[in-house]
């Protein structure tokens, strides 16, 4: 049959250059051919298939083959080597690619198996959330209590703003002081050291290595109230946390009166604010030991901490989907179950269920808090002052309430302060809500004509808040409070804010 009457497409045929046979038949040697055993994890051995060098080869079979159910069926149900489905070994080689992944034995890599739920789908959600809602190894700024930490793709670290604690890192003047910064300065101790994620305190500041350790400098405390008496010892360069030596952390959060990290694992561990069992565990506030925080989240990983005043959240990721679990001081209603009482151990959000909303951003503010759901829609809820709810307003609510007036809105990320919470959409546009019982657009950062990626905002009730937005060229810009440098950049004499974004002198995307 003709090709080209029958709708089928050319063949197309390659030369082949003409060898003699005899010449063939004498000069090449006969081979003597081995059958070898294929397998699925791609070690460079001849004969493998390399699924571990190149997964996207399953992710397109999966995702871009326009496969029926019942093929999709019976990929799940296939076993290579009688060890896992294809679906599953695609799961597997996507989490060998995660930085925090590759380290773990095989034996730690089986155990983070089973505590997700026995699947390597599972591991590799619970790790790409983390990354999403943390911004694990992603370029981050950080708007801290009167200082500034920025940190860049490649993990170096630049700091600005107050530095009357030693909370720049940058070790002691000649004259045996610290000063103040007003133009980010990278932090040179840390050379050699990629830095994932930085969290800041009043003062304190602490940054989470790729290798899983743990740099403080500032004040010398876990558990030193926000503001008050200053604590007698002060570091000024980056040192390892010896108390946090045998824990793999991925993220920290800083409240007031006491500090949390997040395991490798999906552990969550409180230091100081122990005293009356508050977190579950009794300790003095002094103390820099970390102690589990028991209760409904011992055996759920969870993929972010966010702190707030004398209170944590923590979003879980479970086989049935994520979840939201908070702890501590209730009042304002800021824990979400309905009532202003304390939680001594963590306690599930049930609202959420209600709402059929699926969690996926976790921010806590001074006094209230907020989540972005999978489906964009936003929630928050404790102390409305100044309308940071945005719920037309200056009510409290103790459990979480969509912002309707958000509705045309698929959010992406969200920000709190004392007061304060910013909204970042899939398009980049900044929502802000304080002061006006409703959101509005940051028309200000919808001329830098850039999509903005992440924001962060002084949370502290004691200090005048500053703000910056992270666009995703890895360009920073500023703008609220900079009378100490915060801004990366020294303001006109007698002037103390800045109402506009404007650049800061520092790049990012390196």
């Amino acid at each position: 049959m003709d090709a080209t009457t029958s709708g089928t497409e050319t063949i197309q045929y390659c030369n082949i250059p003409e060898q003699p046979i005899a010449a063939a038949l004498v000069t090449s040697p006969r081979h003597t051919f081995q059958r070898q055993v294929r397998h699925c994890f791609g070690d460079s051995v001849p004969g493998e298939f390399p699924l571990a060098a190149k997964p996207s080869i399953v992710l397109h079979v999966l995702s871009a083959s326009n496969l029926d159910p019942q093929d999709l069926a019976k990929l799940e149900a296939s076993e290579l080597n009688h060890q896992c489905s294809l679906a599953e070994l695609a799961a597997l080689d996507m989490c060998q690619m995660r930085a925090i992944f590759k380290p773990m034995t095989p034996e730690q890599k089986d155990d983070l198996k089973q505590r997700c739920g026995g699947s390597w789908k599972l591991v590799l959600r619970y790790l790409l959330a983390g990354e999403a809602c943390c911004r694990r190894e992603k370029s981050q700024a950080i708007a801290g209590p009167g200082h500034s930490i920025a940190v860049t793709s490649k993990g170096a670290v630049y700091s600005f703003g107050s530095n009357s604690s030693g909370q720049l890192g940058h070790g002691l003047t000649p004259e045996g002081s610290t000063a103040d910064e007003y133009r980010p300065r990278l932090i040179r101790s840390l050379q050699g050291i990629r830095i994932i994620q930085a969290t800041v305190g009043a003062g304190r500041t602490m940054l989470i290595s790729d290798a899983g350790k743990v740099y403080a400098f500032g004040k010398h405390s876990f558990g030193e109230a926000e503001f008050g008496a200053q604590g007698g010892k002060t570091v000024n360069t980056p040192q390892v946390v010896e108390s946090l030596k045998d824990i793999f952390v991925v993220q920290a959060a800083i409240g007031n009166f006491f500090t949390a990290v997040l395991s490798r694992e999906g552990r969550v561990y409180t230091l100081s604010w122990g005293c009356d069992g508050r977190l579950g565990h009794q300790t003095d506030p002094n103390d820099v030991q970390p102690y589990p925080l028991l209760g409904a989240l011992e055996n759920i990983p969870v993929v972010q901490i966010a702190a707030g005043y004398c209170y944590l959240l923590a979003l879980a990721c479970q086989p049935g989907g994520m979840s939201v679990y908070s702890v501590g001081c209730g009042l304002g209603g800021k824990l979400g179950h309905g009532t202003r009482t304390d939680e001594k151990y963590p306690r599930l959000i049930e609202k959420f269920q209600a709402l059929n909303l699926q969690p996926m951003v976790v921010a806590a503010g001074a006094w209230h808090a907020a989540v972005v759901g999978k489906d964009g829609r936003v929630c928050t809820w404790g102390w409305g002052r100044y309308g940071c709810l945005g719920h037309g307003c200056e009510d409290c609510e103790s459990v979480p309430k969509v912002v309707e007036s958000l509705s045309d809105v698929k959010a992406i990320h969200v920000a709190t302060g004392d007061y304060t919470t910013f909204v970042v959409s899939d398009i980049g546009d900044g929502n802000r809500h304080v002061n006006v019982l409703k959101p509005e657009l940051v028309t200000s950062l919808k001329e830098v004509k850039e999509r903005v990626v992440q924001i962060s905002l002084t949370n502290s009730i004691f200090w005048n808040a500053h703000t910056f937005a992270l666009t995703e060229s890895g360009k920073l810009y500023a703008f609220g409070a900079g009378d100490k440098g915060q801004l990366g950049a020294k303001l006109e004499v007698n002037t103390i804010e800045r109402g506009n974004p404007e650049p800061v002198e520092i790049d990012l995307s390196n």
